[in-house]
């Protein structure tokens, strides 16, 4: 039997330029790390909506699913189209139609939906980071006990919304996933993201960053990354009805 999943990509910001010959924009990472995790019997297809630009479904129910990916703002800024999105993912959350969010993305959903998302105390988080699993859920198959990604942030979900289950943290980032109900998952790490991209971010932000922080990071990039372990987790948790 053929699964069929129209995912809807809520585009919130682009590569830098100097960075997409080689690396591509958000949703051309997005779907190649889902559809190389995926099974023959899985296919897709793609819409991206530019939502910096105003741009959503006419109805929520045109995509199976959607996907908040990361970007440069923040959730708390004060910006008309992030106030819209905050409202879109209530109107999601509130039709139980399937969203996954991914660092801007997963701050976004705890804020839209009763949590709170702030500049952490401990700073920027990148490179590679562990996280250690509290709570196993049926999608996160094949199970692990820990997992490795890259991440690209200074901000942190502080305050999960009060129907979150929280599934994944560290001493760094205690909030790197969470899930509501059989319809949102939120993850602070990237498994889009490749790590060459994540040493081209790190060296364009390297003196924001401090040579500690830059340092370490780059030393992570040396760690296995379980990209692929947390896109499978992904698509089973799209593809679960």
């Amino acid at each position: 039997m053929i699964a069929r999943c129209k995912v809807g990509v809520l585009q919130p910001d682009t590569v830098l330029p100097q960075f997409q010959d080689e690396f591509g924009d958000y949703p051309l990472m997005l779907r190649e790390v889902l559809e190389r995790a995926a099974t023959a019997d899985e296919t897709f297809e793609w819409v991206v909506y530019d939502v910096s630009q105003g741009q959503y479904p006419a109805q929520p129910d045109e995509c199976d699913a959607y996907v908040i990916t990361g970007s440069r703002a923040s959730v708390y800024d004060d910006e008309d189209w992030i106030r819209t999105l905050e409202d879109y993912v209530r109107v999601l959350h509130a039709g139980q139609i399937k969203l996954v969010g991914i660092c801007f993305g997963h701050q976004m959903v705890a804020r839209a939906l009763g949590g709170e998302t702030r500049g952490a105390d401990v700073g920027w988080g990148v490179g590679i980071a562990e996280s250690v699993v509290q709570h196993a859920a049926d999608f996160m198959r094949p199970a692990r006990s820990r997992f490795n990604l890259i991440v690209s942030h200074r901000d942190q979900v502080t305050t999960l919304p009060e129907q979150a289950t929280l599934h994944a943290g560290s001493g760094f980032c205690p909030a790197s996933m969470f899930s509501i109900g059989n319809h949102i998952l939120a993850l602070q790490g990237h498994p889009e993201f490749v790590a060459g991209y994540s040493a081209a971010l790190m060296g364009m932000r390297r003196e924001v960053l401090g040579e500690s922080t830059w340092a370490n990071g780059m030393a992570s990039l040396e760690l296995e990354n379980d990209r692929d372990l947390v896109a499978r987790w992904i698509l089973n948790f799209l593809f679960a009805r």
